[in-house]
């Protein structure tokens, strides 16, 4: 079995990349993994055992035709990890979120369907369905994105859906809460502020941070997306969510705490523009469908990533430019 992995040198993609080597997905431990992945700032190759005889890499931007129809012939799956996924970074950089989000999974299918590609998990987020002051998006919440990454996310999404009713390619879409676990890159919330407070730096903090994020373990994410591929439906939509909401005032509090710093480490700064103030997952559906239930706790899971971090300096210090 030949399972190919797009931006599987990233955050997530290299978790699911790693757990799939070591055994631990039942029926995948034969399994051949195959990563494409353009190493941009947010891929590393020190996320990859990149000496594993199941895994082979190739460097590659998945907005190129030819290279995909040379790399996916004989891969029976696809977990589509890639995509540039940075809220900031898209207020100024919109046509590069649009061009890989968009053309780069259109790209894709159509080398999955000239390649014979049995099934394909399209990986994306509830950030498409925009922002909810009370209760939880079910999967047939209209998509409302607010940002230029979250609009760009929903229209991968939509081409996963054209390219099921038009063209009859098997696409499962799963759409989770905020990941967080060990190999984060320090541009998103988590590591940043870990990795500023173990230098004894200060942290940002948008606004009043009242803005809710519901959390889950990158693990756990992973786990899910897994489940949509062994026992998910063509077609189909799965939300994928962790059970704990923060403010992130109170994520700021657990961090430092955790990392022995004080109030007087935070800097309050203007709030960022079309900033949601709330997201919500109900994730019954994966649940009560496919058996998916999160095993890990945030208090553990934020202890267990902050030690992680103290303990790889060597990995997140380069990513920092000289600043750590």
């Amino acid at each position: 079995m030949r399972v190919l992995v797009t931006g599987g040198a990233g955050f997530i993609g290299s978790h699911y990349v790693r757990t799939m080597l070591s055994g631990s997905y039942p029926g995948y431990e034969a399994a051949q993994v195959t990563v494409v992945d353009k190493l941009t700032y947010a891929g590393n190759t020190a996320n990859l055992p990149l000496d594993h005889p199941r895994l082979d890499f190739v460097r590659g931007d998945i907005t190129d035709p030819a290279l995909l129809r040379t790399v996916l012939p004989g891969h029976r799956e696809v977990v589509h990890f890639a995509a540039e996924s940075h809220v900031d970074r898209s207020l100024e950089r919109a046509a590069e979120f649009a061009l890989t989000n968009v053309v780069g999974t259109q790209s894709l299918f159509d080398a999955c369907l000239y390649a014979g590609v049995e099934r394909v998990v399209h990986v994306s987020t509830d950030e498409v369905y925009g922002s909810i002051s009370q209760g939880s998006w079910t999967e047939e919440w209209p998509l409302q994105p607010n940002s230029p990454y979250a609009a760009a996310k929903a229209g991968s999404d939509l081409m996963a859906r054209a390219y099921g009713r038009t063209h009859g390619l098997d696409v499962r879409t799963t759409r989770c809460s905020n990941n967080y676990g060990p190999y984060q890159h320090p541009e998103k919330l988590i590591p940043l502020f870990v990795t500023r407070l173990l230098s004894g730096r200060t942290v940002p903090l948008y606004g009043d941070g009242s803005n809710v994020r519901e959390w889950v373990h990158v693990d756990d994410h992973c786990h899910g997306v897994h489940l949509a591929l062994t026992r998910g439906r063509a077609g189909e939509i799965y939300n994928i969510g962790g059970g704990t909401e923060l403010t992130n005032r109170e994520m700021t509090e657990r961090l430092l705490e955790l990392c022995g710093a004080g109030w007087d480490s935070v800097r309050h700064t203007d709030d960022r523009k079309g900033h949601d103030l709330r997201y919500a997952l109900d994730d019954s559906k994966i649940r009560e469908q496919l058996g998916y239930l999160p095993r890990t706790r945030l208090d553990q899971g934020l202890a267990d990533v902050v030690q992680w971090y103290r303990d790889n300096p060597w990995w997140w210090k380069p990513l920092l430019g000289g600043r750590g």
